[in-house]
């Protein structure tokens, strides 16, 4: 996996939103195609990593632009409302990057940072099949002289097949698990395209088989003790979901907005001509327009809580941060499948035909949106408020 040769500079929030924008645009105009044909989008990621768009949340003062959690969470919205899959493909990579900033180094921060900033992309491979609970790891870590040797088997490892490192969750000979940044090119790293999925087809997230791995001491980052205490790890993994989602949402939303307008369909009332004036279409407009803007309403805030979160970690928080992404992850759940759902009902058998593509939204939300169970927010957020009970410290809340 080679590197971009220029990597644009991004300085400022505003500069991400313009730059992520006029992406979105380009990565548009073939989505539909990419989904059908399952084509990877290896020249579309290669203008994503050139336009700096993956290094903006490393720190100013190690170079990056610092944008907030807002921002961030916007910027992945706008490249998942242009395609989910492309959107989708970052989120591990700034996860990776959330626990280097809470629990690498310094020397660690500045090599790694450095290496985002000239382009690099960082995939993961953390899940694991098997095991008795989604969080359980049995892949093992053991030293090796002045480093260690990784053995076992990851799936739904997004971004991974796309990256020049792979973050990895291992388990060391004291059962602690830690994050390896594994170089993409290691012997005996194995990255499998055996995704089939029938959303987000193109997201790259298929296995990666690690025998008897090498890995530098340095290269290895405490994973475990970023949820035993409170950190943003959790909540900014889930922001990103929410955002890839409300993207989703947006893109069923302008699309069914666009089909009625420009398509005739028999199932309109004899005395409408128009589809714009059919009180149904009309009353679905509205139901899906307010969710829409909740979600994005509550995405945008969950930022702001975020901010103040990674600004001052304390109990208090970073509960509210994650109680506050939970909201947005819940609805941003709903309304990406209802608008998906709503785009079926008005387009009709229409939105099945590969021509036009609409059904990849259905199919994008269903996916994504079975990462985290959505009853358990809800779950979290009622205690928090009943209760007064603070949610899980863990990354899938």
């Amino acid at each position: 996996m080679t590197l971009s040769h220029h990597v644009a500079v991004i300085t400022s929030d505003e500069q991400a939103l313009i730059v992520a924008s006029d992406l979105a645009e380009d990565f548009r105009r073939d989505s539909a195609q990419r989904d059908r044909e399952r084509r990877l989008p290896l020249p579309e990621l290669d203008a994503f990593s050139r336009s700096g768009l993956w290094g903006i949340s490393v720190p100013r003062e190690y170079g990056g632009a610092g944008v907030s959690n807002v921002t961030l969470a916007k910027v992945i919205a706008l490249i998942a409302q242009a395609d989910a899959s492309l959107g989708q493909i970052p989120q591990n990579h700034f996860y990776a990057l959330q626990v280097l900033r809470v629990n690498g180094s310094p020397e660690q921060q500045q090599r790694l940072y450095a290496e985002v900033l000239a382009g690099q992309r960082f995939g993961n491979a953390l899940a694991e099949l098997g095991t008795k609970t989604a969080h359980d790891r049995v892949t093992r870590l053991t030293r090796d002289g002045d480093g260690f040797r990784i053995t076992g088997r990851k799936f739904y490892a997004t971004g991974a097949l796309y990256a020049q490192r792979i973050p990895t969750s291992v388990v060391d000979e004291h059962s602690v698990q830690q994050l390896a940044f594994v170089p993409r090119d290691s012997q005996g790293l194995s990255v499998i395209d055996d995704w089939s999925g029938f959303g987000q087809r193109t997201t790259g997230s298929g296995s990666v088989v690690f025998d008897n791995v090498w890995v530098a001491a340095r290269d290895v980052i405490p994973f475990q003790s970023a949820f035993e205490r409170p950190t943003t790890v959790g909540p900014l993994a889930q922001i990103l979901h929410a955002a890839i989602d409300t993207g989703i949402a947006r893109a069923a939303f302008e699309d069914a907005l666009h089909f009625v307008r420009t398509k005739t369909r028999p199932w309109i009332d004899a005395g409408n001509d128009k589809a714009s004036e059919d009180p149904l279409t009309l009353k679905s407009f509205g139901h899906l327009s307010i969710r829409l803007h909740a979600a994005e309403a509550l995405l945008e805030r969950a930022g702001e809580c975020l901010d103040r979160a990674q600004a001052d970690s304390n109990a208090e928080t970073v509960a509210a941060a994650s109680i506050a992404v939970a909201e947005a992850r819940a609805l941003s759940t709903e309304i990406s499948l209802a608008a998906g759902s709503t785009l079926f009902e008005l387009a009709g058998s229409q939105a099945t035909l590969a021509e036009h593509g609409l059904d990849r939204h259905w199919r994008n939300a269903r996916v994504h949106t079975l990462h985290d169970p959505v009853r358990w927010k809800y779950h979290a957020v009622g205690n928090y408020y009943l209760n007064d009970e603070n949610p899980p410290l863990r990354g899938t809340l």
